[in-house]
């Protein structure tokens, strides 16, 4: 995959962890600039190599260009042949309305609103609930015709060690899913293609919200048994609001479903399995944030819970989560409250 990504150029918004390992990656074999909103951040790309307030000492391709300017990643972007473009926003859900806000103008303005976008944030929009997808779609319109989502199980400092990933470039534009791959297979990196925008993006959303769950268990001390039991029952909860909202069931037996799943609800780099470790062990929600440690999970529970209960789907997973964070219920009487649901066939709906 080497070849079609010589001559492609890719731009990567936000040097967040996440979006530094991407950017990481592509500029192994396409040239890749990186705007940060950080001078500091960006200089030190440039200079060390390094980015070392989101992946510590980890070394960056010395190929890896990075920017705060605007105008330098439109210039980057114009330098690449018309069909032969990428951006990457790699920024939180809080953020992608004012990125694509910002943004439209700008590629309007520059004649590149045909270049594919994909987004990688995983989460619903605090107070509208919006997906994703919905965001970019109140924003762009049919302005910008080639969007997509990346995402699956990856974690941003195994892969800017060239550790194996797979991933899903989930789109119905042609020429987003063929830059996507362009820009990333190569070495350790798998990319597979999909047209379920809606179900990798709650696949996505709501493993957070497992993990948390999850990361509860394990603090209280309740066993394998219990974490393989919510890893199990939180799969089943994803896909019945997956499938409501329109996803495709089998996407969530793949990589942006159980793989994601499996991984934030288990790996010792998961952010929502921390805050859960922690909830388990004590420490109020509250404490947890004024130490610094953020996680999706906690922001989209409750509006994973809004959408749900407007489409009538029982997510009682998901409820003991938004329970503990944000009732003051007490973890162990939240598990107690999962126990004393009633008997019921394993497959019928609930």
């Amino acid at each position: 995959m080497s070849s079609p990504g010589a001559s492609l150029h890719v731009l990567v918004i936000g040097a967040g962890s996440w979006g530094t390992a991407l950017a990481a990656s592509a500029a192994n074999h396409a040239p890749t600039l990186l705007l940060a909103r950080n001078e500091a951040v960006s200089s030190e790309i440039n200079t060390r190599h390094s980015n070392t307030k989101y992946l510590g000492d980890i070394a960056l391709p010395h190929s890896l260009k990075s920017t705060t300017s605007p105008q330098q990643a439109i210039s980057h972007l114009q330098h690449g042949p018309q069909s032969k473009r990428l951006i990457i926003l790699g920024v939180p859900v809080m953020a992608m309305r004012s990125t694509c806000e910002t943004w439209l103008p700008l590629l309007q303005a520059s004649n590149l609103a045909d270049t594919p976008i994909v987004w990688t944030c995983k989460g619903f929009e605090q107070n509208s609930g919006q997906l994703p997808h919905e965001i970019v779609q109140s924003v762009f319109g049919n302005k910008i015709p080639n969007t997509g989502v990346l995402s699956g199980p990856s974690f941003a400092k195994e892969v800017t060690r060239n550790l194996p990933v797979a991933l899903t470039i989930a789109s119905h534009s042609s020429i987003t899913v063929q830059n996507t791959t362009a820009a990333l297979h190569a070495n350790n990196t798998r990319i597979y293609a999909s047209n379920d925008v809606i179900g990798v993006e709650v696949g996505g959303a709501l493993k957070n919200v497992m993990a948390i769950a999850c990361g509860i268990s394990d603090g209280l001390e309740l066993g394998a048994n219990a974490r393989a039991a919510l890893i199990t029952r939180g799969l089943a909860e994803i896909t019945r609001l997956g499938i409501a909202l329109g996803g495709q069931a089998a996407t969530f037996s793949g990589l942006t479903g159980l793989g994601d799943l499996v991984l934030t609800a288990t790996g010792d780099l998961s952010r929502n399995r921390q805050v859960g470790l922690a909830l388990g062990q004590g420490q109020s929600l509250d404490r947890i944030l004024a130490a610094g440690m953020t996680a999706e999970g906690v922001r989209c529970a409750r509006d994973a819970l809004n959408r749900a209960t407007a489409l009538n789907i029982e997510m009682p997973i998901t409820q003991a989560v938004c329970d503990v964070l944000f009732n003051a219920m007490p973890p162990l009487q939240a598990v107690s409250n999962l126990l004393a649901r009633e008997a019921k066939a394993e497959w019928q709906a609930e």
